[in-house]
């Protein structure tokens, strides 16, 4: 008889059977004995959220950054001042990536989604069968798995487009090498994943951090199933009724009143809502990466700091700059207008530290900075948040717009987030600017503000990839920019954009594994 079992430790899961596991290990035991009373529910499920949530994902370490900053430096809009010492960032600029030279790289991309994915399926088979549990907590528990199953699968089929789907535990030997998955049923199941937690759940909307000790809350399920559908309707699914399914899950963030923008304080210069954002609770945050100094610190406040800067007292033995924007992203600020681009708002251009100026001539993420950990502890100890609701206010209005037209609440939605950084201009001057325009140009000015805004997000890739646009801008003309055809445009490092570098090879290790994967066109 086949069975699926748990390593305790860890959770890892082993395929057997009779024939092929004589005598089960002392550490291991069957999931029909596993699954016996709310505990191990609860556990498998807690054990989802280190892995499952992409903290290892966005953990910033080596001179790499982290993981998440791969799509970015594939835009060609962000450099890495230690990417000589780590390969991936100068392929990704360099548009070189392969299968064989990122294998090790993509592979651990790939192998951590799945075993999320893994979790995720074990939970919500187990879970179902539990009697000593009530209906409450089973359906929460469920739609928390459900969740961090989406979430997996939808970092898979953008990236890797086509990928094996697999909803049910691993059972035996047999079938455990699966074809790959059209990516728009890939995206039906992970839609169908988020709808059920949002609508059966029974999850709590609060933000995140707000009493719920940084669960899964109703909010963060609509956001990422309005991110989801942006992202089905546009390339290379191209599933274009998909738009009114994320204006509509956006409202549901959006009319929940839950959810606020950060507002500016009475000092612009220290307490803008920019410098705010800095802090770990607000009713901005919808989804954030957990760090706690005495148990898991943050690397990016050392990412805040260039290597050849170094001012007197650093308690990191080496800093740099990781995440730079590069000046084609800067000019699409204004900063005769925009705060964001201002010194000491998201980004800083110097430091000043014991009366002396440190200047850096160049820009660097000022949101990660905590001078704490740069100066005293080398832990960082703030939360980074991946999911805001500028985010869900800009989808909001793009899908909108291609929807039901540029209307007054698609116009008010980007005006929310123009207004904050625009914070000198009267707010019904961006809305007249904004109420004027055709339905393609309101869209293009929704692209631009999410360059802006969600620039330290790392959504910028996402975007090229679903639009097939590359933004073009100008010394002379800043706050603007022009949107080409990505195929075809210059990455600003003197390569040009295939159709195939828009998806990532599958790793070469996989394909060696697994004989029914096929790879991806132009590998």
């Amino acid at each position: 008889m086949k069975k699926i079992i748990i390593a305790l430790i860890g959770f890892a899961l082993l395929a057997s059977c009779d024939d092929f596991l004589v005598e089960s290990p002392k550490t291991e035991i069957a999931v029909d004995q596993f699954f016996t009373n709310a505990d191990d529910a609860r556990g498998v499920v807690n054990s989802v959220y280190r892995i499952g949530a992409g903290a290892s994902f966005y953990d910033s370490g080596g001179f790499g950054g982290s993981n998440a900053m791969m799509g970015s430096y594939m835009s060609g809009l962000f450099d890495n001042e230690g990417k000589g010492e780590r390969i991936q960032g100068q392929l990704a600029h360099d548009l070189q990536v392969d299968p064989v030279n990122l294998s090790q790289f993509l592979g651990g991309w790939w192998n951590g989604m799945y075993l999320a994915i893994a979790r995720t399926n074990l939970a919500i088979t187990g879970i179902e069968g539990i009697p000593q549990i009530s209906d409450s907590e089973r359906a929460t528990l469920t739609a928390e798995a459900r969740y961090f199953r989406a979430l997996n699968y939808f970092f898979l089929v953008k990236n890797f487009g086509d990928v094996p789907l697999v909803l049910e535990p691993t059972e035996g030997l047999e079938d455990i090498f699966v074809e790959r998955t059209p990516s728009d049923e890939v995206y039906s199941q992970i839609v169908e994943d988020l709808e059920w937690a949002l609508n059966n759940g029974q999850l709590p909307d609060v933000p995140f951090g707000g009493g719920n000790e940084g669960r899964v809350t109703r909010g963060a399920v609509a956001a990422l199933l309005a991110d989801v559908n942006l992202q089905r309707a546009g390339f290379p699914v191209q599933n274009t009724s998909a738009y009114a399914a994320a204006a509509s899950a956006a409202r549901t963030v959006i009319n929940s009143g839950t959810y606020s923008l950060i507002q500016h304080g009475d000092n612009i210069d220290g307490d803008s809502a920019y410098n705010r954002m800095r802090s770990d609770d607000s009713p901005e945050y919808i989804w954030s990466i957990e760090y706690d100094a005495g148990v898991s610190d943050s690397g990016y406040p050392r990412i805040t700091i260039p290597g050849v800067v170094r001012p007197d007292g650093i308690a990191y033995g080496r800093t740099l700059n990781m995440y730079r924007p590069i000046n084609e992203i800067i000019q699409l600020y204004n900063p005769e207008q925009d705060l964001r681009v201002q010194n000491n708002q998201m980004y800083y251009t110097s430091l000043e530290r014991d009366g002396v100026v440190y200047e850096f001539n160049e820009y660097v993420p000022y949101i990660w900075y905590e001078e704490q950990a740069v100066f005293e502890t080398a832990r960082g100890d703030r939360n980074l948040n991946i999911t805001r609701y500028s985010e869900v206010l800009l989808i909001a209005a793009e899908a909108i717009a291609r929807t039901e037209g540029v209307t007054s609440e698609a116009v008010n939605y980007l005006a929310d987030v123009r207004s904050r950084a625009y914070w000198q201009t009267d707010r019904q001057q961006i809305v007249d600017a904004l109420s004027g325009l055709s339905a393609d140009q309101f869209v293009e000015e929704v692209w631009k503000e999410r360059y802006r805004e969600l620039a330290l997000d790392f959504k910028a890739w996402s975007d090229i990839q679903r639009t097939r646009k590359y933004p073009t801008t100008a010394e002379l003309n800043p706050g603007n920019a022009t949107f080409v055809d990505v195929i075809g445009a210059d990455n600003n490092w003197g390569q040009t954009y295939q159709e195939t570098d828009l998806l990532f090879p599958i790793p070469d290790e996989e394909m060696q594994r697994n004989e029914n994967l096929t790879q991806n066109p132009g590998y």
